[in-house]
């Protein structure tokens, strides 16, 4: 099969490209993209493709660049094709940026690209990254240290802002573009920089790669490929896995997310690694900032038996928070502000903004209390308490340090902070709990957890108060709820 044959199979099989499609070819001037456009140029026409150039100066070798820049010029001339070509001072944006030389040139290349494609109205950008560049990429982070995703090398295609990012040359190797070039008797030039080794990716390709060839594996690059083929048709499957979990077991806001910890400590470990970087993503931290030593702290946190509440500042203003059987992944939130209200007798509703809740309060006297057959139930929302033993006013407030509250069957009194323990509060849901206390300052209730021994109501009670907490959708101070 020829060259041209051997692409356009790619294209078909792995669907890179679709008839009538709008490309940019982004050409420097090097053999590799001089041959991807001249590929692309004789399909065009079978495939009703609307192809144009785009070529970037990066200004790095004044010479050569502006060589460059006629050859690509030139070529996109007698090809009858629009070229888009803009000259950019790198050098002078590494120096105000503080970035190294590689990645200052990516990021001003694509974003050049990117308007390139815009202004032609393109839905595609074609690269010309080939097969020797993928074994390097492989090899480079092997050496740096990866994981399963990282193995997967360059994509054959990806999205990136809204545009198609692809590289129809991935499965081809650099002395097959040489030849096709030769053959095709097509200029090219070459970079010097290629060969300078002050780059770690030109030391592999000059030096480290053909040592290891000669020493242990003649087919390397062949190997190397292969390795990231697989890897990426097994990192797709677990990548789809994880997803569906997301869906599944993951409840997401906008700033926010919690999940189960038992449902969490049920999946493989590797399901679990990738939970938590598809999490990260979603709260707008780039998983990839957070290396495997980070990302075990995190699983080993929320896996670990002790203890059963912690926090954890993921790095910006990400916490990781466990509240016994709830984790949660979140911005830092500043804590509510504290609060009192008074509750005079005869006020039958009480709406407190700090935390989002409101309680209800009803007066019945004896009478009307058994007329109205309402069962004391043992909602935890809801209280009763015989009127005439609490002292007015009524005061509604957020917890202090040192609250205690008298429990049935208890001699003396509990720490409210305690109390909350036993229940399971959650500790991040503490300080929204509102304290009910009487004119004495005596606690009668812990809203929405539990009630005090204090004012129960009797037989002999004349005068009956019924309190009941109303709460957001969605909130809860229980674990079980």
């Amino acid at each position: 099969m020829d060259f041209v044959s051997r692409v356009e199979q790619e294209i078909r099989t792995e669907r890179l490209f679709e008839e009538g499609d709008s490309i940019v070819v982004a050409v420097s001037g090097g053999p590799d993209s001089v041959a991807l456009l001249h590929v692309l140029f004789a399909l065009s026409k079978q495939w009703k493709w609307r192809l144009s150039v785009a070529h970037l100066n990066h200004g790095f070798r004044i010479k050569e660049s502006e060589q460059e820049e006629v050859l690509v010029s030139e070529l996109a001339a007698k090809l009858g094709l629009p070229i888009e070509v803009a000259r950019l001072d790198v050098p002078e944006y590494i120096k105000e940026t503080g970035k190294n030389s590689q990645s200052a040139a990516r990021e001003l290349r694509y974003r050049f690209l990117h308007k390139a494609a815009a202004l032609f109205k393109a839905n595609r950008i074609a690269l010309a990254h080939h097969a020797d560049d993928q074994a390097e990429t492989v090899l480079m982070r092997l050496l740096r240290g990866t994981g399963p995703s990282g193995l997967t090398g360059i994509p054959k295609r990806r999205m990136e802002k809204e545009m198609e990012l692809v590289r129809p040359l991935l499965r081809i190797y650099k002395t097959e573009i040489l030849d096709y070039c030769h053959t095709q008797q097509l200029p090219y030039s070459i970079d010097s920089s290629n060969l300078e080794r002050k780059y770690v990716r030109n030391e592999l390709r000059l030096d480290l790669i053909p040592s290891l060839q000669k020493q242990y594996n003649e087919q390397l690059p062949q190997a190397l490929n292969r390795l990231s083929e697989m890897m990426t048709a097994e990192d797709d499957y677990m990548e789809l896995q994880a997803r569906a979990l997301l869906v599944e077991g993951v409840a997401k806001e906008s700033d926010s997310v919690k999940w189960s910890r038992k449902w969490f400590m049920g999946l493989h470990v590797a399901l679990q690694r990738r939970l938590i970087k598809l999490i990260l993503n979603y709260l707008g931290l780039d998983p990839d900032s957070i290396d495997f030593l980070k990302l075990e702290k995190m699983r080993d946190g929320i896996v670990s038996v002790k203890p059963s509440n912690m926090r954890l500042n993921i790095g910006g203003s990400l916490i990781l928070t466990r509240e016994y059987d709830r984790i949660y992944l979140h911005n830092y939130v500043v804590p509510p502000i504290s609060f009192s209200y008074s509750f005079e007798s005869g006020q039958n509703n009480l709406e407190i903004p700090e935390i989002g809740v409101s309680l209800e309060c009803t007066w019945l006297d004896r009478e009307l209390f058994n007329r109205a057959a309402v069962p004391l139930s043992d909602n935890p929302y809801t209280a009763w308490f015989d009127a005439e033993q609490l002292q007015q006013p009524i005061e509604v407030r957020s917890r202090r340090d040192g609250d205690r509250m008298s429990l049935f069957g208890l001699n003396g009194s509990k720490k409210v902070k305690d109390i909350f323990i036993d229940a399971k509060i959650p500790p991040s849901l503490r300080a929204k709990v509102p304290i009910i206390t009487d004119g004495q300052g005596r606690i009668i209730w812990l809203s929405g957890v539990r009630r005090s021994s204090l004012s129960t109501v009797t037989d002999s009670t004349k005068l009956i108060l019924y309190m009941k907490l109303h709460m957001p959708e969605g909130l809860s101070f229980s674990m079980s709820r």
